[in-house]
């Protein structure tokens, strides 16, 4: 691996020499070694830009470098009056990806592969853009025929990984190429992203943590990387670098109406002292009372008192008094017992929580929805597949199937500490590809 220190980055950038992949890869590893060094391109990039009359060859060294810091519009321009050879063809579909314009950056890479550009690297970016054009089974098949030097590189297991992962393939393997390719490039900033994104699915919100973290520090950043970073940065109560995500997503995408709606929410955010510890404690708390009672070991009489009382979770049982189980048909002594052990094991009690019985929610109508519907209800809320925000609000509002979500309205909803519009027509939007609506919609 090519150290930081041995790159001139100065000099790669401002060199009259010939420019090429070789001095790309260059480039961002000297940066993936160390970050600070980005600010070093960037002034670099600037000086270069005040440069009088700038040749074609000038322009394409200047439009790979723009897009290597994200400001993918001047990269644009840039490369429109390059020479039109190879290379600036391959970042002009570099810069239409990541600026949303699929069918364009598909024409990129096949003027791109005509003109010369290593035919493997073409294939690769265009399955890319298949993947999130929704043709999964494409990019899969174009992977297949993909051979050479490039399966060796990190590029090819974290495309064949992410394309896996879209169609719903084996977890284990997914993660298995993940990692291979972090092998090859420990600051791969899609493996990076795959993986953090599938350990957050997972529960595990300290490794998703660090792998985003892992994944701010390269450029061009996943732009999916640093809005979960300050999410998670938020759900901290560290306002402050969460704000400074979504200040680097505005900067390459000033029209990121996510970042920008975020920032302002982080803005405000930071306004409000929390106690930390308790936060945290509280947090804490609220995924513990979320913990299906089916998860432990009950006895058969248990369980199916359990069910006929309505009661799904430890935090239904710490609201529900000694009493109240026991006027219960078939509920003895033995069976309260059973209860209070599973309980204290874990730091609890009946009627713990009592005082904080809320109203139920009215029941639902079910004489409007078909079999497959009701079904779903019984689903849990994880395979809605919420982001990181939404998700935080169902574990504090102790939703955890997808039939008491739909008990709830938008208002509700929008009553949990950092639950926005943005969230809540997300989650709109997944009911709706089930058949399904939130109560009042």
């Amino acid at each position: 691996m090519v150290q930081a220190a041995t790159v001139d980055i100065r000099e790669i950038v401002l060199s009259n020499q010939t420019f090429g992949p070789q001095d790309i890869d260059r480039l961002s590893r000297a940066i993936e070694e160390d970050f600070t060094q980005a600010a070093l391109l960037r002034d670099a990039v600037q000086e270069l830009e005040q440069s009088p009359n700038l040749s074609p060859a000038s322009k394409t060294r200047l439009g790979v470098c723009l897009y290597l810091i994200g400001k993918f519009r001047e990269a644009e321009s840039a490369l429109k009056q390059s020479d039109g050879g190879a290379l600036p063809q391959y970042y002009m579909g570099k810069v239409a990806f990541q600026m949303g314009e699929h069918d364009k950056a598909l024409a990129y890479f096949e003027a791109a592969e005509k003109a010369g550009y290593t035919p493997e690297w073409c294939q690769l970016s265009r399955a890319e853009v298949f993947r999130y054009q929704g043709k999964k089974e494409e990019a899969l098949k174009l992977l297949d025929n993909i051979f050479g030097p490039v399966e060796q590189n990190a590029e090819y297991p974290y495309q064949r990984a992410a394309t896996l992962s879209a169609i719903g393939g084996n977890l284990p393997e997914v993660l298995a190429l993940y990692q291979r390719a972090l092998q090859v490039n420990p600051k791969h900033a899609g493996a990076l992203f795959g993986l953090a994104v599938e350990s957050d699915r997972l529960g595990n919100d300290n490794i998703a943590f660090e792998y985003y973290q892992r994944g701010a520090g390269v450029i061009p950043a996943h732009v999916g990387t640093l809005i979960n970073l300050g999410l998670m940065y938020e759900d901290r109560n560290d306002f402050i670098r969460a704000q400074a995500c979504y200040r680097r997503v505005l900067e390459t995408a000033p029209d990121n109406a996510l970042a920008r709606l975020y920032l302002k929410d982080a803005a405000a955010g930071g306004n409000v002292l929390y106690d930390e510890d308790s936060q945290k404690k509280n947090e804490r708390m609220a995924q513990l009372l979320s913990v299906p009672v089916t998860d432990f070991e009950l006895s058969v009489r248990s369980r199916n008192c359990l069910h006929k009382m309505g009661i799904q979770t430890l935090g239904d049982l710490t609201r529900v008094s000694e009493q109240a189980l026991l006027s219960s048909k078939n509920f003895g002594e033995t069976s309260l017992v059973e209860i209070r052990e599973m309980l204290t094991a874990r730091g609890l009690s009946l009627g713990q929580f009592a005082h904080e019985k809320r109203e139920a929610d009215p029941p639902l109508d079910l004489s409007g929805m078909s079999p497959d519907q009701q079904v779903m209800l019984d689903r849990p809320i994880s395979e809605l597949n919420l982001s990181v925000r939404a998700r935080k609000c169902m574990v504090r509002l102790q939703l955890n199937t997808i039939g008491e979500l739909v008990r709830k309205t938008g208002d509700d909803l929008l009553e949990c500490k950092n639950f926005g519009v943005t969230s809540l027509t997300e989650v709109r939007e997944k009911l709706t590809a089930m058949n399904l609506k939130l109560r009042g919609d």
